[in-house]
């Protein structure tokens, strides 16, 4: 059975939340360019965890393994 190599999807919650509750909140309100930017990120980000998930899914149903990797030194 194929194994497909994915990150894990703590790497995209750990980037969420840093973003959101930590960064996010630093950036001045006032500051409207950098606040839009910094929600597109954070939008992008959930985006392409969802995207990740709809994949796995996909291969699932298709026959393959889903392999999450915690970081790039894994076999």
């Amino acid at each position: 059975m194929k194994r497909i190599p994915v990150p894990a999807h703590v790497h995209y919650e750990f980037l969420l939340r840093v973003l959101e509750r930590q960064t996010f909140p630093a950036v001045e309100e006032q500051d409207f360019n950098n606040r839009a930017r910094m929600q597109e990120l954070i939008n992008s980000l959930r985006k392409a965890l969802t995207q990740q998930q709809q994949l796995e899914e996909d291969w699932r149903q298709r026959g393959y393994q889903v392999d999450h990797r915690w970081n790039m030194e894994e076999p």
